[in-house]
């Protein structure tokens, strides 16, 4: 059996073995029970009528790089119905309030299948798409052989493709000649990944930009800002933001360092994952703990943690500056830079920063990166943020620019979905 033919028929195979992993993930909390058919393409809903076109995005960063997008399409083309697809339940919980917010109700959002054939084209022969959009790095060949039977044409969106998925595929060549070259177009991110794309057999491949350098400025109620102004009452404070297991303890560390010779300071740790508001909790054992998920305020003195989801927009407007996390321990790989950056707040990251190595290359030349090992340089950076008001001016300013740089980024990859919309074959 030839590679390309390999795929259906192991993940044909594996189709039994993937309804009990969905039916354990609903008890774990990662799947919803009353739509797990939406998993192997049962929707019970009638499509919209007209012109439909479909973007999946795994998550939720995938899903807030496209929103720009989605708005770009909607004032451009009121009467196109998109269907978004995401992978796990946060993405639906953020992406779901993220749309209505932006006045997007029309856009429907539904779970995205499982890569198995029967799965699929029944998705497709659902929802029957009129061009379909895949965000970064979805590379799903059992969706893609539907959409090329059912002469959907297909684009790859703001496409990227690490040096260890590039390793990975080599080993399939033949398959990932076949799945690239199912696309009508192929946006990437950087210069470098449109040329590993094309190494492995991408013929139809540019390089765009990173949408990622585009997106909006991430949300904040007015309300719960004025609150949170209230609540800190003037105290200094700075935030870590999606930080992972490892550096908690590591910014701990830096508070124990920067409280020392700042009264009232508010050190915020944002988990990526707001279940580990407890251990983050523990990690911080010594100093004076609250914790927002339990509807705590914040302390006199000490740490803050910010176990919910969706206030980054808050923290990033009320911190003097900020630690992106995911970036100070092995194997890392960092979060968006740019988020913190967009909003005029000073910000750092660790030395593991590979998944946005191209936003910290354009933060870099604007001189709007700060890079930190330790808690040592953590607190002597924050520290700089919170006594020096030019310093701290400078820096925000820099980040803001540089992410404002890449505006334009959202209308064109637009009007390249209008355009793939155009050539529907068939």
């Amino acid at each position: 059996m030839t590679g390309p033919a390999i795929w259906p028929a192991a993940s044909t195979l594996a189709a039994p073995a993937l309804r009990l992993l969905l039916r354990r993930r609903v008890r774990q909390g990662k799947e919803v029970a009353a739509r797990l058919g939406e998993r192997r393409g049962i929707d019970a809903s009638t499509r919209p009528p007209g012109r439909l076109l479909w973007i999946h995005a795994a998550s939720v960063g995938e899903g807030l790089s496209v929103l720009p997008v989605l708005e770009a399409l909607d004032r451009r083309c009121p009467e196109l119905a998109i269907l978004l697809t995401t992978g796990t339940v946060t993405s639906a919980t953020l992406m779901r309030a993220r749309l209505d917010a932006a006045g997007l109700e029309r856009v429907t959002h539904r779970f995205a299948p499982l890569d198995v054939p029967r799965w699929a084209g029944r998705f497709l022969d659902h929802w029957r798409p009129d061009a379909a959009a895949f965000v970064e790095s979805e590379l799903w060949p059992n969706l893609l052989a539907g959409c090329r039977a059912r002469q959907i044409p297909t684009m790859l969106v703001n496409a990227r493709l690490s040096p260890r998925s590039f390793g990975r595929w080599r080993w399939a060549p033949r398959l990932a000649r076949r799945v690239l070259d199912s696309f009508d177009l192929i946006q990437a991110q950087s210069a470098e990944d449109a040329d590993r794309l094309a190494a492995l057999g991408a013929r139809r491949v540019t390089a765009a930009g990173n949408l990622k350098f585009a997106a909006p400025p991430l949300p904040a109620d007015p309300g719960a800002l004025e609150e949170l102004h209230t609540q800190l009452a003037g105290r200094p404070c700075w935030v870590a933001a999606s930080t992972h297991p490892g550096e908690d303890e590591i910014v701990a560390a830096a508070h124990r360092d920067l409280a020392n010779a700042r009264p009232g300071l508010v050190s915020i740790v944002v988990p990526r994952h707001p279940e580990r508001g407890a251990a983050v909790a523990a990690a911080a054992a010594g100093l004076a703990v609250t914790r927002r998920g339990l509807g705590e305020p914040p302390p006199s003195e000490g740490v803050w943690v910010a176990d919910t989801l969706g206030e980054l927009g808050l923290w990033y407007r009320l911190a003097a500056a900020a630690l992106v996390g995911r970036s100070l321990v092995p194997p890392g790989g960092g979060q968006n830079p740019l988020e913190p950056a967009r909003l005029g707040c000073p910000v750092a990251a660790g030395p593991h920063m590979d998944n946005f190595s191209d936003a910290v290359r354009a933060l870099n030349a604007a001189g709007a990166l700060t890079r930190v090992r330790d808690a040592a340089d953590l607190s002597g950076w924050v520290g700089t943020m919170l006594d020096n008001p030019a310093r701290h001016a400078a820096a925000g300013a820099a980040g803001a620019g540089a992410a404002a740089a890449y505006a334009h980024l959202p209308e064109t990859t637009a009007t390249a979905l209008l355009e793939l919309l155009a050539r529907r074959r068939g």
